[in-house]
């Protein structure tokens, strides 16, 4: 996991600014390229997505926090290990 995205994990549940190149959390959210991407729910879940952008880049911001993990097969996105279309979800917090 590359060093920006640790930061911005622990910014964003410490619920901290942090802006670093392209990536910014601030108002209990992440941003990359200016698309939010992630966002705290209630005090149980976050929402996820991957702003129409499904990149290597986003993918290993998502994969930073500990709720998430994605990948993609065969051009098939996967979260938690069930397909994903990469539109808005959520999912508990660990």
């Amino acid at each position: 996991m590359r060093k920006i995205t640790m930061k911005m994990r622990d910014a964003f549940y410490e619920l901290k600014k942090f802006k670093l190149d392209n990536t910014e959390v601030r108002d209990s959210a992440i941003y990359l390229h200016g698309n939010k991407i992630a966002e705290h729910g209630n005090e149980s879940s976050i929402w996820v997505t991957t702003a129409g952008w499904n990149t290597n880049t986003t993918r290993e911001r998502l994969n930073g926090l500990y709720e998430c993990h994605v990948t993609q097969r065969k051009g098939i996105l996967y979260l938690n290990g069930k397909e994903w279309d990469g539109k808005w979800i959520n999912i508990p917090k660990v």
